[in-house]
């Protein structure tokens, strides 16, 4: 059976790393013409895992990409907040494949999802825009909680807990950093 699965997966990892590849040169252009679309975006990320967007917007500041958020820079790159913001999504991520991880829906997860979306859909909102790039992520994040919350019990029942645990992370991280680049 594991060999199955791991037969069944591969082809799976390949087409969302393609698709992945594929929208990220895309991406730019489709930000000029949709100025709240990275707020929701990273909104999705956040549904998905809530602690993902700190880190790669840590990552955005460090490289000198969020020209319209003077004092988030100035927070997010400060190596110890910007180590610890990685850290912790790592932990997450790897905390998301144990049994006991509670759902995305609890109501803590949910709470953790509405800020940091918040703060992140603030961040990467046109100048000016913050309160609906907040608004607009914080909606993003609460549907795709528990619409990836389906998909991944779903997708669990087929292929097990770490296989699309590791395919979740793989396909977030992607996307965020794609958002924030």
């Amino acid at each position: 059976m594991a060999k199955l699965r791991r037969v069944l997966m591969k082809p799976l990892v390949t087409s969302i790393l393609l698709i992945v590849q594929t929208l990220m040169p895309v991406l730019p252009d489709m930000m000029e013409t949709a100025p709240m679309l990275r707020s929701a975006l990273i909104g999705l990320v956040a549904g998905q895992r809530s602690l993902t967007p700190l880190a790669v917007l840590a990552g955005a500041a460090r490289d000198g990409l969020l020209p319209n958020a003077p004092r988030a820079t100035a927070l997010l790159s400060n190596p110890l907040i910007a180590s610890g913001a990685v850290a912790l999504a790592g932990l997450e991520m790897a905390g998301d494949k144990t049994e006991s991880a509670p759902d995305r829906t609890v109501k803590r997860g949910l709470a953790v999802r509405v800020m940091t979306s918040a703060f992140a859909g603030a961040v990467l909102a046109p100048r000016g825009k913050g309160a609906l790039g907040a608004a607009t992520a914080v909606t993003a994040a609460i549907a795709s909680a528990y619409a990836g919350l389906a998909l991944r019990k779903k997708a669990m029942r087929a292929y097990g807990q770490v296989p699309t645990g590791a395919i979740e992370d793989a396909v977030v991280l992607a996307g965020g950093l794609a958002v924030t680049r």
